[in-house]
This record gives C-alpha cells, sequence and structure tokens, in this order.
C-alpha cells in the first residue's frame, strides 16, 4: 500500500470535520502528487503535539520560517509508509525525543491553513504523541526554540489551530 492510499483511507474513516476532510479526497483525486511538497496546489502534511499528560504540559517548536509557536510536524517523505509514520518521525526530529509514542485512535484533527509561495496550502493531519517519563528535549535545525508550555498557557502563545488540536488531545486522553 502507498502513502496517498494510506492517506485516503485514514481520511475516509475520519468522522469529525466532514467538509474539510471531504476537502482532503478530493485534493487527493485530482492531484496524483497531493501527498508531496512538488504539489504547489498544496499537499498533505503530518503533524504531532508533542503531549506530557504527567506534568500536564505540551512541547511546542519556535518554527524557524514563520516565526509561530506550532506542533512539530511537515511533510511526507518517501520512506514514511503511512501519515501515521510521517508525524512520528517529524516529532521524533523536531523534538530530538526518543521513545514518543502515538495516542491511539488514529489522527486527532484536519487543519487546512495557508502557507507562503510557492505552495498555496498545507493539509494537515494532526496526531498527538505521547512523551516518554524524563523526556528531554533537543532542538532542531528546523527550530528557534523549543519549550514546554502548561495547557493553560498555549492560548496565551500559540495560534488557535494549536489551541483546537490541544483541545481535542486533552478529550481523547
Amino acid at each position: 500500500m502507498s502513502l496517498h492510499d494510506d492517506a485516503v483511507l485514514v481520511l475516509k474513516s475520519y468522522e469529525d470535520q466532514e467538509v474539510l476532510c471531504q476537502a482532503y479526497l478530493d485534493h487527493l483525486q485530482a492531484h496524483p502528487d497531493g501527498m508531496w511538497k512538488a504539489c504547489e496546489a498544496g499537499h498533505i502534511t503530518a503533524s504531532a503535539l508533542v503531549i506530557d499528560p504527567g506534568h500536564g504540559r505540551v512541547l511546542l517548536t519556535l518554527h524557524k520560517k514563520l516565526r509561530m509557536w506550532l506542533q512539530m510536524g511537515g511533510h511526507c517523505e518517501p520512506q514514511d509508509a503511512t501519515l501515521e509514520a510521517a508525524a512520528l518521525r517529524e516529532a521524533t526530529e523536531e523534538s530530538g525525543i526518543t521513545g514518543l509514542t502515538l495516542l491511539p485512535g488514529g489522527p486527532v484533527r484536519l487543519d487546512r491553513h495557508p502557507i507562503p509561495p510557492p505552495c498555496h496550502c498545507h493539509f494537515d493531519v494532526q496526531y498527538a504523541v505521547l512523551a516518554p517519563a524524563g523526556a528531554v528535549q533537543e532542538i532542531s535545525d528546523e527550530s528557534l526554540d523549543l519549550r514546554w508550555f502548561a495547557y493553560d498557557e498555549v492560548a496565551d502563545v500559540a495560534d488557535d489551530s494549536v489551541v483546537r488540536l490541544l483541545d481535542a488531545t486533552r478529550a481523547r486522553l
């Protein structure tokens, strides 16, 4: 099964956010290369909120290009067998934390957002990952900073999409 096929299966089973889900499926139908960064009409991305429920906090990255506090995430790569694998890889690479585990139940949310040219938008499939006890982050070259934020601090530093992802993640815990 290809990553494209995995994405279609994941999205078809998604029961929330039906209109946005259909937009993702329509995009993939119209753009066979819609999984990849090279698709300038937009492409699927995979992200993951790193969460430490025991301490009531999340790890956010200060994105180098966007200069915003965001969850870890990015583009799918040819070696990613699934969207879950892409999200977990991105979270591990960008956080420097080994031993992250996906929150069960598949994607937590979908989020479509415009990005600077040459591409027009990201169709982000958002997961959550649990940090192991004693996790220590290590900044990557994709970030200006990494920082743990208490749940109630996130709305003060991040945009509404991150707040919605945190709320949906906490509801699933």
